[in-house]
């Protein structure tokens, strides 16, 4: 790109959006143990469109309809604060409808040519990256939205927040109804509040993997802090299924997320310059389950529902001819024969930190990191979100606050079917060894936002 990223976003106006209908006097929402346990990260997630409008036209009724979709959502237009006069000192969200904080800014360059020639780092200039402030919150919108304008038609908008205000699921879903307000059409998946959401059970239960896999991560020592890369990879449902076909002897019911985490997890030890044989490797593995719940929690759940766990293999495996079948099986096996049990003692122990035994949650610590990462959010619907008659061009998520090795998102791609995009976090070197490694280059994917 001809410019840099920090003098190709210009924001030009800044307002605040709050609800039609005013929120009832004293109402709050109390965050649960899950949502306490994300406090260090935020999302950001960002919707490109071919959005084609009149100049005369502003962005007026985009600003109406989530006026009125606030309605339904009062825990966004609140703000943060600590409970006051009560047992504990737990965040909350104080719904006083203060509104959320919309930010226009123009992009100094066409859609195409950004998608085209754009990397990760310009990319953040599309949402707002602000942590929360640690001491007055009282005035702090913990979501951000901000449209995003190119020249020659094109918008781009970016949605922000804290991680503990909600999960990659609720973004998805609040995105996804604004538009279908904006379009006159019934929401298909309302918000559905239940404070104070997922709980730690009377009899706890912390004799499991996943509480295990909590005290461990917990006491994770933090490592120094180095520069990072994104690179943004999109796969044709076509060569998906060729994948999968390949592996079909010795993974017969791998899905795409178990061969792409397969595959960039075996790239991304690739790329490190330090590389032990005889080593364990490890893979983190965060997932929704909400719907992997005996009883299963709605779309529309508002509340952080993500279970982590670990996978690992030795690295002479990992570099074997069967290596990529063999951790395609690894992850399936290890999803597909979870339990309720090992979601709930992770609540459990999270639980179990309070202060005093039933006070204070403990502070919340890094939970992308410090191993490398993968998120699965094969399951979200990005594309479904129509403004006017436009589907999305193209989808990108973030995760603020990673620290260690990486992340990998591996998300739907805008082709129905198996096709799938993946955006990879990685230190800088390793991100262009990433670009390059024949594993993944012979499956011919396109690169969105990755640079040129």
């Amino acid at each position: 790109m001809s410019k840099s990223g920090s003098s190709m976003v210009k924001v030009q106006s800044k307002l605040t959006v709050v609800s039609d209908k005013p929120v009832e006097t004293g109402k709050t929402y109390p965050f649960s143990v899950l949502d306490h346990a994300m406090g260090l990260h935020t999302l950001h997630i960002v919707f490109y469109y071919r959005y084609d409008r009149p100049k005369s036209e502003d962005l007026g009724h985009l600003r109406a309809s989530l006026s009125h979709l606030l309605t339904m959502y009062p825990t966004i237009t609140g703000r943060l604060r600590r409970r006051a006069g009560k047992e504990d000192s737990n965040w909350e969200v104080n719904c006083n409808d203060a509104g959320v904080r919309v930010l226009v800014a123009k992009v100094h360059t066409t859609l195409d040519e950004w998608l085209r020639s754009a990397d990760g780092s310009h990319e953040r200039d599309l949402t707002v990256w602000e942590d929360m402030p640690e001491e007055d919150t009282s005035t702090w919108s913990p979501f951000r939205i901000q449209m995003n304008d190119f020249e020659g038609g094109g918008l781009a908008i970016g949605l922000s927040c804290t991680h503990m205000s909600a999960d990659p699921t609720c973004c998805t879903t609040f995105f996804k109804s604004w538009m279908e307000i904006d379009r006159g059409v019934s929401i298909a998946h309302p918000p559905f509040f239940h404070p104070p959401g997922l709980r730690s059970r009377a009899c706890p239960n912390t004799n499991t993997k996943s509480a295990d896999y909590c005290a461990t991560k917990s006491k994770a020592e933090h490592p120094s802090p180095v520069k990072t890369s994104t690179v943004t990879f999109r796969f044709s449902d076509k060569m998906i299924k060729q994948c999968l076909s390949d592996i079909q002897t010795e993974c017969p019911d791998a899905t795409p997320f178990d061969f792409l985490a397969a595959l960039f997890w075996s790239c991304a030890m690739r790329a490190k310059t330090h590389m032990h044989h005889d080593k364990m490797c490890n893979l983190s593995i965060c997932f929704d389950f909400r719907k992997l719940l005996h009883a299963p929690l709605p779309n529309g759940y508002f509340g952080n529902a993500l279970h982590f766990l670990m996978v690992s293999s030795e690295s002479s495996k990992m570099n074997e001819a069967s290596g990529l079948a063999y951790l395609a099986g690894l992850v399936h096996n290890h999803l597909s024969n979870l339990e309720e049990e090992e979601f709930l003692s992770a609540i459990d122990w999270l639980g179990s930190q309070r202060g005093g035994g039933g006070g204070t949650y403990a502070s919340p610590f890094k939970m992308y990191g410090p191993e490398l990462t993968c998120i699965n959010m094969e399951h979200l619907f990005p594309y479904e979100a129509i403004l006017e008659n436009k589907k999305p061009l193209h989808v990108s998520y973030h995760v603020g606050n990673v620290e260690g090795e990486g992340l990998i998102l591996i998300l739907p791609s805008p082709e129905e079917g198996l096709g799938r995009t993946v955006i990879v976090t990685l230190p800088d070197d390793q991100t262009d060894k990433l670009r390059k490694d024949p594993a993944i280059v012979c499956l011919e994917p396109t690169m969105i936002v990755s640079g040129s």
